[in-house]
């Protein structure tokens, strides 16, 4: 397994136009399924977790060509359910969590589905009961074969149907809203995710020839179509790399343009980095974060210790608390770090503690982060990257350490963050991959 090597301490210069987004790429090439028709997507970023979707669906028979850098064409004219059914499906489905996407498209179009109990990140629990539900309610046969250790979904009779969601998955969503598209009848979907993601998706299969009304809010009407057309599409940058780019600014006293960000699509992303005492000029669709000498976290109008908590859009994305987290070790003041979502995302900040930050873990989803205010750098270490987000948040931390850190297993960074190393050396960071 690749490894980085990062001397700490040097500071960034400079401008990064973030990535397309992670999420919503495996959305919409999953979508890709879902028509006979040519469908052309760009801005898709070169990492490890949408090229192998990528490899899978080409797998099954669709045709993709890459017709420039990040940008393709696919074609699933002809699908090998054979192969669906084959063991090689499922070993290279386990080993991709955003494989769960391929559900709803296969159901709609062909009646048939398989998902093997997934891999991906190692952040505790993360259920799948809203897909299936969801799914079964539009009448599809929801089974596990014990013997394969998979759920096999069967979809000969569906019918659109009215659904009240047990959370506002976004993955749960998309899956539904790709089952309905093509299911006959009306669908009423209450409680959906209505990230700018997941709206993207919408717009898209609107593009391709759905009937969906609603998109934006959690409250989505879908009238079934007997079949969806080819179309283009392009995909939105990558909030969460946007958010990591802020923190990495503000770790290392560094001064950095983030070009063509999609402000409004951003949420409230800028304004809780803001609350840690960071500041972000727009400019345009750009954001610039000057040079820090140092930070301070706000507090609440009584004083008390300020929460940073996720929460469905448009609340705060999970993806980005342990960004906040390792950049409120450096803060003046103190801040609670509430991760509702995942049990076992937080474990990382051990790695945090050896390198001298104050933090103590409450419990699974709660830890309080003592911001040393810059009076005391971060210890360099050696480090494994547990998950994506952990992984980046690790990173940041290394560069902004004193001497030099190592960080193992780093397809996990690679699995969200395009040629990381690469982009940030150009900037003036000093980060070496070794292992490969």
């Amino acid at each position: 397994m690749a490894s980085f090597v990062i001397e700490g301490g040097y500071k960034l210069s400079g401008s990064l136009t973030p990535q397309g987004a992670k999420n919503e790429a495996l959305q919409v090439i999953a979508a890709t399924l879902l028509t006979e028709q040519e469908v052309r997507i760009s801005n898709i970023p070169n990492i490890l977790d949408v090229n192998n979707l990528i490899n899978l669906i080409q797998c099954m028979g669709v045709e993709v060509h890459m017709l420039a850098p990040g940008e393709y064409s696919f074609r699933a004219a002809s699908i090998d359910l054979d192969f669906v059914r084959s063991e090689q499906f499922q070993a290279k489905s386990r080993a991709l969590r955003g494989s769960i996407l391929l559900v709803g498209p296969l159901v709609s179009r062909f009646g048939f589905a398989i998902f093997p109990k997934p891999g991906g990140d190692k952040i505790g629990r993360r259920r799948l009961d809203t897909h299936f539900t969801g799914i079964a309610t539009l009448g599809a046969r929801c089974t596990y074969n014990e013997e394969k250790h998979c759920y096999e979904i069967y979809g000969d009779n569906l019918k659109g149907a009215y659904m009240l969601l047990d959370e506002a998955s976004v993955t749960g969503t998309a899956n539904v809203i790709m089952t309905a598209v093509l299911t006959p009848g009306e669908t009423t979907i209450f409680n959906a995710a209505c990230e700018p993601y997941l709206q993207q998706l919408c717009k898209m299969l609107n593009a391709m020839g759905a009937k969906i009304s609603g998109v934006g809010s959690n409250l989505l009407h879908i009238e079934g179509v007997s079949s969806l057309r080819g179309t283009t599409h392009r995909l939105l940058p990558d909030m969460i790399e946007v958010g990591s780019f802020i923190g990495m600014a503000a770790m290392t006293h560094s001064a950095l343009t983030l070009k063509d960000v999609s402000i409004p699509n951003l949420g409230i992303i800028p304004s809780a980095f803001r609350r840690l005492g960071i500041t972000i000029e727009e400019h345009g669709d750009d954001l610039f974060i000057p040079e820090h000498d140092g930070y301070e976290i706000d507090t609440y109008m009584d004083g008390s210790i300020l929460t940073i908590a996720d929460a469905p859009w448009p609340g705060l994305t999970p993806d980005l608390l342990s960004v906040f987290l390792v950049v409120a070790t450096q803060a003046r003041g103190s801040v609670l770090i509430h991760q509702k979502m995942f049990e076992s995302r937080l474990f990382f900040v051990d790695k945090l503690i050896d390198m001298g930050a104050q933090i103590i873990l409450c419990d699974p989803h709660r830890a309080t982060v003592i911001g040393l205010g810059g009076r005391v750098a971060l210890r360099s270490a050696q480090m494994v990257s547990p998950d994506i987000r952990a992984g980046i948040a690790l990173l940041i931390a290394a560069m902004s350490a004193e001497g030099t850190s190592r960080i193992d297993r780093i397809d996990q960074i690679d699995r969200g963050y395009e040629r990381i190393d690469l982009r940030l050396n150009n900037l003036g960071a000093h980060i070496s991959r070794i292992g490969e």
